[in-house]
């Protein structure tokens, strides 16, 4: 796979969602990169369904790629998402100890969730693989009333203006991404794995028709989660939620 060019960025007064809007640009033939910030969202998503709430000030992007149609491969780029929101968490002035990676796509400041990724894809005109990487980061503002711990940057001590953060996001996006065209998913895993949230602690994995109970012990080199189960085994968890009962995340 050829490396694409640096990718350009968009600002929209508002919209309904970014990830929406990158969908039909992708549909009318763009094929990026091209980051799509949106200065007010009224309709974000987050996964299986859920609103991500649109507050003033916070940071609503979506990165759109296009690449060979591989959607295992695809969804390796939620971790690339993971590790770039992360280092505009570092650049913030927020303690790198403090920013953690929850699977399989928050970031979480102090064990409360800051950022969301919600990656949606697409064949294009001309068959390849569309790909919308969406992020929603809490810069100035959490949402009140959430059923899990939420915060936001400016509350932990981290300062930076979403234009600038947008800029960080796409730059850092991009840099993890080309090392991972180069050197593949290894690199983006020991990355990511040095920053997770939960490694090595009991937890509760619901998935689409069962649950289980075990130890996330590791990542699998495609980014499953590794579950030693409770009574014995192991399973590998592709797509699902992961609870922790230390923290009722």
């Amino acid at each position: 796979m050829s490396q694409q060019s640096q990718p350009r960025t968009e600002w929209i007064e508002e919209t309904v969602s970014t990830n929406e809007d990158a969908r039909l640009r992708a549909e009318a033939g763009e094929r990026g990169p091209l980051w799509i910030a949106a200065r007010r969202q009224s309709g974000g998503r987050g996964r299986r369904g859920r609103t991500w709430e649109g507050l003033d000030g916070n940071l609503f992007a979506t990165g759109l790629y296009t690449m060979a149609p591989s959607p295992g491969r695809a969804a390796q780029l939620s971790f690339i998402a993971a590790l770039a929101v992360a280092s505009v968490c570092d650049k913030a002035g927020i303690d790198d100890r403090r920013t953690k990676l929850k699977w399989p796509n928050d970031v979480l400041v102090d064990g409360a969730k800051t950022a969301g990724i919600l990656l949606e894809s697409g064949s294009t005109p001309g068959g390849d693989l569309w790909l919308a990487v969406g992020i929603g980061v809490n810069l100035v503002a959490s949402p009140k009333d959430m059923p899990q711990s939420v915060t936001h940057l400016s509350a932990n001590g981290g300062h930076v203006d979403r234009e600038t953060a947008l800029i960080q996001l796409a730059e850092n996006f991009d840099d993890w991404r080309s090392r991972w065209l180069r050197d593949g998913f290894g690199v983006i895993r020991d990355a990511w794995l040095s920053r997770a949230y939960g490694l090595g602690e009991r937890c509760i994995a619901r998935l689409a028709d069962e649950t289980l109970e075990g130890q996330f012990a590791d990542l699998g080199p495609d980014g499953a989660l590794r579950l030693d189960l409770d009574g014995g085994g192991r399973r590998y968890i592709s797509a699902g939620e992961v609870f922790f009962p230390s923290s009722d995340l």
